[in-house]
């Protein structure tokens, strides 16, 4: 991955994952879109999200959740779930989420997520922190 371009993690699409219809079934997708964050976290924000969780005592619960189902995900399937921050507010984080088939142009699934800072004590919104505001930031404006 080269500084400019956007992190993808690459996931392969289990048996576990598909439905009777053999596709990807659609809960499933939100686990990989937050599978992606996690890696993300540690790839580009440099801390692992156990840390951030465990020892910043923060959390990032979903509170908005819109997908597009644009092209169906077969058992198998090597995908790329590419991640974009979207805006960083004063406790929320908007999230854009594009799954990839590696050798396709095309996302087969598009989702916007927004999360919001909590203090894992108190379940209370908290500020993002300045030093992950930063880090955020600096990804989004590449």
């Amino acid at each position: 991955m080269s500084p400019e371009s956007p992190y993808r993690a690459e996931l392969v699409v289990r048996f576990g994952d598909i439905d009777e219809a053999g596709i990807v079934y659609y809960p499933r997708l939100v686990n990989y879109f937050h599978v992606a964050m996690e890696e993300f976290f540690g790839a580009v924000l440099e801390i692992d999200y156990h840390s951030f969780l465990s020892q910043h005592r923060l959390g990032l619960p979903a509170v908005r959740l819109e997908v597009d189902f644009l092209h169906p995900l077969r058992y198998g399937d090597h995908i790329q779930v590419e991640i974009g921050i979207e805006k960083v507010g004063n406790s929320s984080i908007i999230w854009r989420y594009s799954v990839f088939r590696p050798a396709e142009d095309e996302p087969a699934v598009a989702a916007r997520i927004v999360t919001v800072n909590i203090d894992m004590d108190s379940f209370e919104k908290r500020s993002v922190p300045d030093w992950l505001r930063q880090r955020l930031e600096a990804y989004r404006e590449k």
